[in-house]
């Protein structure tokens, strides 16, 4: 295990094997654990990376920086602080939004990005949904946490999955709600065709939090971008199917050669 800091903020990560450098960004309010199954298999051939961005997992939780902008900026300064050298940036759910917008700042120093599960302008406009939703966290945390996260998953998937996905949700920190509202602002529809890094959307065929149709539209927004649909998986396609997505992840990695 070690640290990094990164704009004042200590952030933990797991460092596994050597070869291409895959960085691992996790959801909301989960953690770098998500990606187990991926670490364990990619390890093998690959310098996988885990990481818990800031108010998860076991990372400093500070008061600011609660945006698709702010964890954005720590991704950057965490791929200076490693000195990688153009990594894939795989990022699930919001941190697909991450990875998009580390790609769009930052191109000549991203490899490529494999968004999972990925939002981006689904949550636009939704803004009294949202507003519910924090109300309903505020009022009952635990409540509210518990019967939201089961539909990330596939119909059928283990109690305990749900369950652990839970506990780290209650161990980040409240501040990081302040995302539920960023994303209601955030549709970045318009800037997609500038993206200039190799990228592969991955998206779980059963995904109810976040419709397959939103992964097509912004893949065909994007020159040259590819989709893989993970049959019979969820929101969390990464943790209810592994085995498939980790197949579908190691033939996006082979398409995904970094341009010059």
């Amino acid at each position: 295990m070690a640290h990094a800091t990164v704009n004042g903020t200590t952030l933990h990560y797991q460092e596994l094997g050597s070869g291409r450098p895959l960085v691992f960004l996790h959801g909301w309010g989960t953690s770098g654990r998500v990606w187990d199954a991926q670490a364990a298999d990619l390890m093998a051939d690959h310098r996988v990376i885990t990481v818990d961005w800031r108010g998860c997992g076991r990372s400093d939780r500070p008061a600011t920086g609660y945006s698709i902008a702010g964890i954005t900026r720590d991704v950057l300064e965490f791929l200076d602080v490693l000195e990688l050298d153009r990594p894939v940036l795989i990022g699930s759910s919001i941190a697909g939004a991450f990875t998009l917008e580390a790609a769009l700042a930052a191109p000549d120093r991203i490899g490529a990005i494999v968004p999972v599960d990925a939002g981006f302008h689904h949550f636009s406009g939704m803004r009294a949904a949202m507003d519910k939703l924090l109300a309903d966290l505020r009022a009952d945390r635990a409540g509210t946490l518990a019967a939201f996260v089961p539909h990330w998953y596939r119909p059928g998937v283990s109690a305990a999955m749900i369950d652990w996905t839970v506990r780290q949700l209650l161990d980040a920190t409240f501040l990081i709600d302040q995302l539920v509202l960023d994303q209601a602002d955030y549709d970045p529809r318009d800037r997609l065709g500038d993206v200039r890094v190799p990228t592969h959307f991955l998206h779980g065929e059963l995904d109810t939090e976040v419709p397959l149709s939103v992964a097509r539209e912004c893949a065909a927004l994007i020159p040259g971008a590819r989709l893989t649909v993970i049959e019979g998986a969820g929101h969390m396609s990464q943790q209810d199917r592994a085995e498939r997505f980790n197949l579908a992840l190691r033939a996006a990695l082979r398409q995904a050669v970094p341009r010059n």
